[in-house]
Formats: structure tokens, sequence, C-alpha cells
């Protein structure tokens, strides 16, 4: 994956998880606080190492409502903040990154920097005001130990890079997968993804389930609708022949896989897309890794497709990272 990829994935997931979290608290603005909460969630080393020194969603929230009352403190201020609520970035608009924590992000692909998350983890662990500091200071450890820990982790994940396996490709199908970090147990996670009538928690192109099945069996077929709006409000447009899903569970192996076929039954010339999900507990939570594939079109069609592929590939990655996003979120 080149550098410039690998950025602005992870600017893309870090921006989305800091922002859901300081929508809990009412804000537009997400701070270096918020960014150091996405980076415990992040499904990439950084995220791992947080978590492996013990440092979960919820005490790092913890520390930094206790940063911020001692900040207020120190200037002589008696104020308790209002309790946070649910995320609701998806259904509100209007946010943005401070201009600290924007500039720390554009430092985090400079010179040999490669805007990872662990370059973004090292950024923010050193940043000048001592709030990050601080946080950690409350969670039971240093900077420092932090840098260190990070360092161990990534060379024992380097050498288990070079020995992993790659995904099998199917022959006649296109495919597109992302890895997702879920701060849940396995058997949670599996519940919701099992669940047909959940479908539409992370499935962004069903609305509702009109009849989900009772007997959650492989080959079991439930249906549903596409949704009339946005999680915003604004209205969608959906063409006649998409507006009806018919969804069979194919694969359900609890509590590690499990697999739906989406089709529209009212356009036979669509393609079935298969939704696959494996999930593996890891420190902190569950691991999921999600693919999307589909058969490709036979014959002169597919020639034709051909040079549309790369924008074809961003848009699967972004349909695959907008269903990692809402699984992490309904456990937050």
């Amino acid at each position: 994956m080149s550098k410039f990829v690998r950025a602005a994935q992870t600017s893309q997931s870090l921006s989305l998880a800091a922002m859901e979290e300081a929508s809990r608290a009412g804000l537009r603005v997400a701070d270096l606080e918020h960014l150091f909460l996405a980076l415990v969630i992040s499904d990439q080393p950084a995220g791992a190492s947080l978590r492996s020194m013990g440092i979960d969603i919820e005490g790092a929230r913890r520390a930094v409502e206790e940063a911020h009352a001692a900040q207020l403190a120190s200037l002589g201020i008696e104020a308790s903040f209002p309790e946070a609520g649910r995320i609701v970035f998806h259904e509100t608009d209007g946010y943005e990154w401070s201009k600290r924590a924007s500039d720390l992000l554009a430092r985090s692909v400079e010179k040999d920097r490669n805007g990872d998350a662990a370059a973004v983890l090292r950024e923010l662990v050193s940043e000048p005001s001592g709030l990050i500091a601080d946080i950690l200071n409350r969670l039971g450890t240093t900077p420092q130990a932090a840098l260190e820990h990070l360092e161990h982790l990534e060379q024992f994940d380097a050498t288990a890079e070079r020995t992993a396996t790659k995904p099998t490709q199917v022959k006649g199908r296109a495919s597109g997968s992302i890895e997702a970090f879920v701060s849940a147990p396995i058997d949670d996670v599996w519940k919701l993804l099992a669940d047909p009538a959940r479908i539409p928690d992370w499935e962004m192109s069903v609305g509702s389930i009109d009849d989900a099945a009772q007997d959650v069996t492989p080959r079991t077929v439930s249906h549903g609708v596409a949704p009339a709006s946005r999680p915003d409000g604004k209205p969608m447009k959906v063409k006649p022949g998409f507006r009806r899903r018919s969804i069979e569970l194919v694969t359900a192996h609890q509590p590690e896989r499990i697999a739906w076929s989406f089709t529209y039954p009212d356009a036979p010339q669509s393609r079935a897309v298969l939704t696959e999900f494996t999930l593996v507990t890891t420190t902190g939570g569950t691991q999921v890794t999600i693919t999307k594939s589909w058969a490709r079109r036979p014959g002169w069609r597919s020639l034709v497709a051909f040079p549309l592929r790369p924008i074809q590939k961003f848009l699967v990655w972004i349909t695959l990272f907008q269903t990692g996003g809402a699984i992490s979120r309904a456990f937050r």
C-alpha cells in the first residue's frame, strides 16, 4: 500500500472516530483528546499497542474527562461537564478539526513519516501542550512508555506480516476487504451481525426489514427496503428496481464467521453481493474482517468496465469503511 493511500485511509478512519467522540459531548470541533480516543479504537498497530497496555475506550474517556476537570480547577473554575450522550455525528453536520489537531495530522506525513496511525500516535504523545501526557498519566502510563511499547509491537507486527497468508482470490469474482476493531466481546458482535432485524444497523443500503426470518439458519431469506432518508434526515432518491432487497444467510459459524447475500428482486440484471464477516477475539474487543464480493460481468462488458476499476475499488472501500464504522458505533 502506498504512503498516500495509507495516509488517506488513516486520516479518514481517525477523523470519523474522533468526530463521533466529539459529537457525544455536543461538540463540532474535534481536538487532540478526540484524536487520542480515535487511536484507542484504531484497527492499526497503534490502537493494538494502546489496548495491550490496558487502555480501553471507556477508561480513555474517563481520563479525558478528568483532565478537562483538572484544567478548569487549575483556573479556579468549579464546573461540571454535561454527561456525554450517544454518538450523533452521522445524524448531524458541521464538524471540523481544531487547528492544532489538523497541523498534527499534517506533520504525520512529513519527511520519512508514512501517515499511518503509529505516526499520528508518535506526534500526539510528544505534542507540547501536555494534554496527552496528562491523559496518559491518568491511565497509569507515560508518553515514553507508550512509544516504547509501540516500537516493540511494530517489530512483532512486521514479522507477522511477512509470514501472513494473503486472502484467496476467486476467479471471476471481484472483491474488497477491510479490517475494523470493535470494542465489544466477540459473542456480542456475532449477535449483532447474525440478527436479520439489525441488518440496517450496519448495511447502509437497507433502511428497514419487512420480515426478519425467525429461524436464522443458512438459506433463510429476509426482505428489506432501501432507506427513504439519510441518517441526517435528508431524503434519498432510489430507483424503483432497487427499493426492495432480498437478504439470504449464506454461512453461519458461530462466532467466527457469517455471510449474507444481498440481491435486488426487481432488478434481475443486477449481481448478488456477498458480505462476509470474520471475527477474531483480540485485546480489548474483536477484530472484524469485512469482505464484499460479486461476480464480474462476462465477455465484452468486463473489458468496458476495466478502466473504471480504480474508481470501483475506491467506492467499495468507502462502502466497507461505512460498514465497519457502523459496527463499531453500535457498541460505543
